[in-house]
């Protein structure tokens, strides 16, 4: 039998072998509002940028850097674990032969900006644990190793670790091992009986910690506990309210002070193995902040409604008509894309930064008016939001006929949903602000790109077309009507709808397009956006048990904590892409909020 490979001096198993990269499905997510952390079964956070999202990663095996955060049972054990409700605090679980041990989780929540405060409190829940911790931090995607490491009279180590600033308690014990190459790691080990348990305090921060106040474990818990039930409403008027208050903690999790919303919480894992399409997602996409605003709105008045209407408002106020598809989540401008000298996710490369920043996406002015005039139902736009709506049409206005990215990004063409849903937002917030000077304006404007679109983007069949040069379907098309555009009965409506599940969809499954001639499961994954969007178009339609279908079907695509990715494989049954994917837990709940009230008819 081989040898495993073994770091220099210490005869440690190498953490690409101890700790390799796990299925999708098997993570958990961590997060305060300003990064996040995944979890493995293993109790090991292979994922962790600081201090906020876009920042380079300080644990990084996920994608094949260096650094992580392991607490681990020795011996033999069983992963497992939940979500305490409506919380991110996630509790990992290992049955062992000595009892069962668990791991309690979380970032202090809310976070602050500058300074991230990780909690772990490891218990011997039955019988006796023996537990090895490893803390191997190294800043930039494994670039800049600890350094300056040092431990007080109190067994309090501080650091520094590249630009940052690292302090942990609890680790007092811990013994410092050099590692070759890699730099400085802790490894502790945690002899504990039953019911005992023992608290692990990591802080990483812009700042110098040796003189800031020491968090007290108790204290931050119980601060942490409360933030997240004040913050996450109960969503009983949903069908599903356990699943969506998990979704929802999901958002404002992934959500800055800032008002931001990333797209995801991580970078370069594959929609599709050795393929290429690999995207970093840790910026606050225009469109994606409107779908989770839209969804706050469908389930009730709460907070994160509010947050998205001044994120967006805010970016129409500084670039009006020429707002970009997506920022960091201060408001920055994404950096361009790159590539790491890492292996990346097993399938996948590494790939930092994003194209999206140079592209036109017309639809995000849509989705804005869309934004604006759900918080108008509510009474939550201001005057600020209200001026950004009159920059948001204004824009409209002025670009509605040239070539864009459109929703999937692609080259730029007259893509018939951008159009639509421009049309569609017009409409909806005409609506909600009555007494709009310039009303008749708005619904005139989206009466002549209905006209326009339907004069060149109808198929001969009756259903909208992706293009005028493209005569397929696509679920983007869906979407116009479901938010007000078309009544269900409108014949393009329902022949659209028809078109689409007839050639895009698989046992309740959906895909966004056609690629060339292969099988649509060999092209891509299926696209859970698309079935609840598929979902909400049947329940427009009154087929209110089809929805339900749909639904459910899409629901259960989820991992074992109950995260989505972007895609999901239907023949391996694993997700695919980016972790968690926003957008994706934005419209589980706005259908659950939509489904538990009678369909249209």
């Amino acid at each position: 039998m081989m040898d495993r490979p073994r770091t220099p001096k210490t005869g440690e198993p190498d953490e690409h072998v101890a700790y390799p990269p796990q299925a999708l499905h098997d993570y958990a997510f961590l997060a305060d509002g300003e990064r996040g952390a995944l979890v493995g079964p293993r109790g090991e956070i292979c994922w962790l940028c600081a201090p906020r999202w876009h920042s380079g990663a300080v644990f990084s095996t996920l994608i094949g850097g260096s650094g992580l955060y392991a607490v681990t049972p020795r011996g033999r054990f069983v992963p497992g674990g939940h979500y305490e409700e409506g919380s991110l605090i996630w509790r990992s679980r290992w049955v062992t032969e000595d009892g069962i041990v668990e791991c309690r989780e979380a970032l202090a929540f809310p976070g602050e900006r500058d300074r991230l405060v990780l909690l772990r409190r490891v218990r011997a829940t039955e019988g006796a644990a023996r537990v090895r911790v490893v803390l191997h931090p190294i800043a930039e995607y494994g670039t800049q190793p600890l350094r300056e490491a040092r431990r007080d009279d109190d067994g309090v180590w501080t650091a520094r670790l590249g630009d940052l600033y690292l302090r942990w308690t609890g680790g007092g014990d811990a013994v410092l091992c050099e590692t070759g190459g890699t730099g400085a790691r802790f490894t502790l080990d945690l002899a504990l009986e039953a019911g005992q348990w023992h608290d692990l305090v990591l802080e990483v921060g812009e700042f110098a910690l040796s003189g800031a106040r020491l968090p007290a474990p108790s204290a931050e818990w119980s601060r942490t506990e409360r933030a997240w039930s004040d913050t996450v409403p109960a969503l009983d008027d949903t069908v599903t309210a356990g699943d969506a208050r998990r979704s929802y903690a999901v958002l404002r999790g992934m959500t800055s002070a800032d008002g931001g919303m990333v797209a995801a919480a991580t970078t370069s894992l594959p929609e599709r193995s050795e393929e290429g399409r690999n995207y970093d997602y840790r910026y606050a996409w225009i469109r994606d902040q409107c779908y989770a605003g839209e969804a706050v709105a469908a389930s009730g008045q709460h907070p994160l409604l509010d947050e998205a209407v001044r994120f967006v408002g805010a970016r129409l106020h500084e670039d009006g008509p020429k707002l970009r598809p997506a920022y960091t989540v201060d408001g920055g401008p994404v950096p361009d894309q790159r590539t790491l000298e890492l292996p990346g996710y097993p399938g996948g490369f590494d790939r930092i930064g994003n194209h999206v920043n140079r592209q036109f996406q017309l639809d995000v002015f849509g989705e804005a008016l869309l934004l604006f005039a759900a918080a108008a139902r509510h009474d939550r736009l201001d005057r600020d939001a209200a001026r950004a709506a009159d920059t948001a049409v204004a824009a409209i206005a002025a670009r509605w006929n040239e070539p864009d990215a459109g929703l999937w990004e692609l080259g730029d063409r007259a893509w018939t949903h951008s159009r639509l849903i421009c049309a569609a937002g017009l409409r909806r917030i005409a609506h909600a602000m009555p007494d709009a000077a310039r009303k008749g304006d708005w619904t005139g404007l989206a009466d002549t790109i209905l006209a326009h679109t339907t004069a060149h983007a109808v198929h001969s069949d009756g259903h909208w077309q992706r293009s005028p040069d493209d005569v397929r379907p696509d679920a983007a098309l869906l979407l116009p009507p479901v938010r007000g555009l078309l009544p269900p009965d409108d014949p393009r409506t329902r022949a659209t709808l028809r078109a689409y599940t007839e050639n895009l969809t698989r046992d309740h499954y959906a895909y966004r397009f056609r690629h060339g001639d292969r099988p649509l499961e060999e092209a891509e994954g299926a696209f859970l956006l698309c079935g609840f969007v598929t979902a909400l178009a049947e329940h427009h339609q009154g087929r209110g048990v089809e929805a339900h279908r749909w639904f459910e079907r899409n629901r259960d695509a989820c991992g074992a904590a109950g995260l989505y990715s972007e895609e999901y494989d239907i023949a391996q049954r694993q997700l695919r892409g980016n972790l968690p994917q926003a957008f994706v837990h934005a419209l589980m709940l706005e259908t659950a909020a939509t489904l538990a009230h009678d369909p249209a008819v």
